[in-house]
């Protein structure tokens, strides 16, 4: 596709729907395992717990991926349009060497610091074993799962979505089918899910690197000398995603603090592992929201470098329908299925009520969100990095208001309204902002030499 002549609406459906597609199969990395763990013999409800436990440690893991690839994508797609191949080829080499410098650094730091982590991050004395034996092995494979993730973005950055997504099934069915070998038919429990992970994110690493080594793609990886100053540009670019990322896991942990806190010995577990099944529905809202948002955003980065606004003004206009379509979606099969999306996770009734009634709190304003996530996802595209973290930021700093702030009076339970009041309050000033300045960023792309 060519991001710079082909009729934007074109380009937005045939760019987001793959990345969106990509996204929901990219989901399925951890509800796949998190479902088959739910329904081990007698010990399904610990282990997922303790697998939903290291949740957030695991995307805390992703973001360095995210921090990498969001940065270096834009400023990838901004060199394109402005017809400077050589530097699109220096950032797309430093982000795959930071990709690698990342994988080591992290495994090396946190392999001693797991146990603190784990129970730092909600385990309990009864879900802890679980948690140590999952995470343990993950965090062997991180180098796969870095690569897999980021190098999937600088090829979407590319225009190739329908790549990407495919690199993305692979490892999805990969990990379908290796789960219950590994955890029923090798008795490997929750370790075994680990290592189907990893194996399933060995593929779509391996598939990643070989394609952007490869003839189709526009600026293909190439080995050379890296600057320093580059890799300062797409760490600064990238760091408010990669904020947002660390933050959200910061919300999951002081959510799983708040329900141990106000549940009690006698609840506690048991509303740690519904809020477990309703953040796994929340991951088919918010991936597939991102990979429409964040897909699109070469479209986006590529017209504003090479200073065609009217193109970025209609590209954007349709993502924001997309955007607020799919939520609206999400919104009405969260009330049809949300029960039934419960039972997949576990038999216990007592748990499957509590998580089916979380699923339909969580998500009562899930239509705004679609709203915040492409004016986060817009700004970002545009090199605006301030304006995007500000405004994420000022929607997580309400959550932990209400996170904190209801419980204390209305009991463990208000706490899954924190989410709702978030994604209210959030895109409402969010929209306030982006209207105020986004034509102003235009304005400056246009006249910058």
């Amino acid at each position: 596709m060519d991001l710079g002549r082909d009729d934007t609406g074109s380009l937005v459906l045939r760019t987001a729907l793959p990345s969106m597609l990509a996204q929901f199969v990219s989901v399925f990395y951890s509800l796949v395992d998190r479902m088959y763990v739910g329904n081990i013999p007698g010990e399904g409800a610990l282990a997922l717990a303790g697998v939903g436990v290291c949740g957030p440690v695991v995307t805390m893991i992703g973001s360095a991926a995210v921090w990498i690839s969001w940065g270096g994508s834009p400023l990838m797609s901004i060199r394109m349009g402005e017809e400077k191949p050589q530097e699109a080829a220096c950032i797309l080499r430093s982000c795959v060497m930071m990709l690698l410098g990342f994988s080591v650094m992290i495994t090396v730091l946190i392999l001693p610091l797991r146990g603190p982590l784990l129970r730092f991050f909600g385990a309990s004395e009864t879900t802890y074993p679980y948690a140590e034996a999952y995470f343990t092995v993950y965090l062997s494979g991180t180098v796969f799962a870095l690569l897999a993730s980021g190098l999937n973005q600088l090829i979407l950055a590319q225009g190739f979505a329908s790549e990407g997504m495919k690199l993305t099934v692979l490892g999805a069915v990969l990990n379908l089918v290796l789960d219950p070998v590994f955890i029923f038919a090798l008795d490997m429990g929750v370790r075994g899910a680990a290592v189907a992970t990893v194996l399933s994110q060995m593929a779509s690493a391996a598939g990643a690197f070989l394609f952007l080594r490869g003839r189709r793609v526009h600026v293909p990886i190439t080995w050379g000398a890296i600057r320093l100053s580059v890799c300062k540009k797409v760490l600064a670019l990238g760091f408010s995603p990669f904020a947002i990322i660390a933050i959200d896991n910061g919300m999951i942990m002081a959510m799983n603090a708040v329900l141990q806190h106000y549940g009690g010995p006698q609840m506690g577990d048991r509303l740690v592992t519904a809020s477990v099944i309703a953040q796994s529905f929340m991951l088919i809202v918010t991936m597939p929201l991102g990979g429409i948002s964040g897909g699109t955003q070469s479209i986006l980065s590529f017209n504003y470098g090479a200073r065609r606004m009217e193109r970025v003004r209609g590209a954007q206009k349709r993502v924001f329908a997309l955007c607020v379509g799919f939520t609206a979606g999400m919104f009405v099969l969260a009330r049809i299925g949300g029960p039934v999306f419960v039972r997949l996770f576990t038999q216990d009734d007592g748990v499957a009520r509590i998580a089916a009634w979380a699923i339909g709190v969580c998500t009562l304003a899930i239509v705004p969100l679609g709203i915040q996530y492409e004016i986060v996802d817009g700004f970002t595209a545009l090199g605006q990095v301030r304006l995007s973290f500000v405004l994420s930021f000022f929607r997580k700093l309400v959550y932990f208001a209400a996170l904190f702030g209801l419980p204390a009076f209305l009991g463990a339970g208000a706490a899954f309204y924190a989410e709702p009041v978030s994604d209210l309050v959030g895109p409402a000033v969010s929209l306030l902002v982006y209207k105020k300045t986004f034509e102003q960023v235009l304005q400056h792309g246009k006249q910058r030499a």
